[in-house]
């Protein structure tokens, strides 16, 4: 089916499609051609595969770049891609791979072992003079050795257990020397990004939309995916459409094909009308509230705990979501590696809290907020755009604080001033953290000090000294990413979950999902092993 974007159907097709008298079955083989228009919530930001992990640009790279490897999202197997084979030694400080001859960048240029090192040793080890930082899912790297043109080996400092794991990552992303020679800044611009995926970059309406076109001769998708040689589709048009039910109404009148960011309360009508509803599981830090615990007002372990027991996250869950996003049972999901079930620790108890308060010395005041040395117990967190729901999560937890004598203001997600004051503790008390990758090293990239840091035990940028520091926790994060012996790691991963909550430096809510909505007459969607799409092999079926 091809169409201009917000065309609309025939009027009689789309009727009958929405009155479901027709059924849209699957065809034996896929069908070539037509533009797919795709529905993203949010404009993409920066493209630089480490800056991946913000959904809108993972769902940009995730079409136009290929990885060494391939995370299989049903068996969490890593599987060869680019690379046809690996091997590391026994303490996991040097990998070698042997790559696919014959694989090019969009520019013409080869993705050899050279390729491959300059690509690594910048995302390990980042390049200050082109503000490229170094990728959150690559630890203890030290450098990389070409061996020939098609084997490259690396070498760390420490070991590095899930560096096999990283290379299957949207932030492991494969692009050509020239994208790597550019700035930071300059990588916000899609067309700037030369990758050796399916589809490259043909346009750009900056915030507005991008348009890919699939590569004629492109021949080396994942070795054991059913997808070979160039993508079904001719192209891809993603549409920024910041408004949910803009999203939600041109897909049901046949004027997209899929969308991202489906809000909960949507799901029903899409599903009765036989558009699928796809909910990608992100295996990663649940959708939390974290404390910075530099600030006085959080900076006792009672008034957190508190805090924590004041959270009704089933209301939330049952008031907000569908069965899709379950309530959090730890800082990580279910689905992913070494998750410890502790709901036990984050039991809802009102009158547990208000003993803690109480304990912490922070005592009724004349409108019902606590109060201490004259200062009452005001918290300030700002709503996270990227996060469904957000601001209404957040406004239903202020009522659930209220009732234990805590005032919680949300901030607009967009106020100017949110970059800076987020950074400060002293403003922010409080910050939304959830982050999504398939290994355990995904509790450091959320908490350690030169990673995410949710915790700010940097400092931020308050002109306070700050004195906040947590030991014990990030020689637990560091003992996560540098232990060869799988189970002792899922082990660590289980500890540095208890840690984090018996000191309530988390308040984990729901498992958060990336839900999507597809067109019945979309087929071949695939989505990556933490919930980002995958159109490589999809085709649009004909009416």
């Amino acid at each position: 089916m091809t169409r201009s974007p917000f065309s609309p159907l025939p009027r009689a097709l789309a009727m009958a499609l929405l009155a479901g008298s027709i059924t849209v079955h699957t065809a034996e083989t896929p069908v070539k051609g037509g533009t797919l228009i795709y529905l993203e919530q949010q404009a993409h930001t920066n493209l630089y595969p480490p800056a991946g992990g913000f959904y809108p640009n993972g769902g940009i790279l995730n079409q136009i770049t290929d990885k060494l490897t391939w995370q299989n999202p049903q068996t969490l197997q890593v599987e060869p891609w680019i690379a046809q084979s690996w091997s590391s030694n026994a303490d996991k400080t040097e990998y070698t791979f042997h790559l696919r001859p014959g694989v090019t960048f969009s520019d013409g240029t080869p993705l050899d072992a050279n390729a491959v090192a300059k690509n690594f040793d910048t995302y390990g080890l980042g390049n200050k003079a082109q503000r490229l930082p170094v990728s959150e899912v690559i630890n203890n790297y030290d450098h990389s050795e070409v061996v020939d043109p098609l084997t490259v080996k690396f070498y760390f400092k420490k070991p590095s257990p899930g560096f096999l794991q990283g290379t299957a990552t949207i932030g492991s992303g494969l692009v050509s020397l020239s994208t790597l020679a550019r700035n930071f800044d300059q990588l916000g611009d899609a067309r700037h990004i030369i990758g050796s995926g399916p589809f490259v970059v043909s346009d750009e309406k900056l915030g507005r939309e991008v348009d890919l076109v699939a590569r004629k001769d492109y021949q080396w998708g994942p070795k054991n995916g059913q997808q070979q040689g160039p993508a079904n589709l001719d192209g891809i048009k993603v549409i920024v459409t910041p408004e949910d039910s803009v999203r939600i109404g041109a897909l049901l009148a046949g004027q997209a094909d899929i969308i991202r960011q489906v809000q909960a309360y949507d799901e029903k009508q899409a599903k009765e009308q036989n558009f699928p509803i796809y909910a990608a599981p992100t295996r990663g830090v649940n959708d939390s509230i974290s404390f910075r615990p530099d600030n006085p007002l959080v900076s006792d372990v009672r008034v957190r705990q508190a805090l924590l027991h004041a959270t009704n996250a089933k209301q939330v869950v049952d008031t907000l979501f569908s069965p899709n996003y379950p309530q959090a049972k730890s800082v990580i999901a279910a689905s992913a590696a070494g998750f410890v079930d502790l709901g036990d620790r984050l039991k809802f108890d009102p009158e547990q809290a208000k003993r803690l308060l109480d304990d912490a010395g922070w005592k009724a005041g004349a409108n019902g907020i606590r109060e201490k040395a004259g200062k009452p117990l005001a918290l300030t967190v700002y709503e996270s755009l990227p996060q469904p729901q957000n601001k209404e999560v957040l406004q239903l937890i202020a009522q659930q604080w209220r009732q234990v004598g805590v005032a919680l203001t949300v901030k607009a997600g967009d106020a100017g001033s949110k970059t800076l004051d987020t950074l400060d503790p002293l403003k922010t008390p409080l910050t939304v953290s959830e982050v999504g990758r398939a290994d355990p090293d995904v509790v450091k990239s959320q908490f350690y000090p030169s990673n995410r840091d949710a915790l700010l035990q940097k400092g931020g940028s308050s002109d306070k000294v700050q004195s906040f520091r947590d030991d014990k926790l990030n020689a637990l994060l560091l003992a996560i990413s540098a232990e060869v012996d799988p189970a002792k790691r899922l082990q660590l991963t289980g500890d540095a979950q208890r840690y984090l909550l018996d000191n309530a430096y988390v308040i984990p809510i729901f498992e958060e999902p990336q839900v999507f909505a597809g067109a019945p007459w979309l087929k071949g969607v695939r989505f990556e092993a933490v919930g980002r799409p995958a159109f490589y092999g999809a085709w649009l079926e004909k009416h």
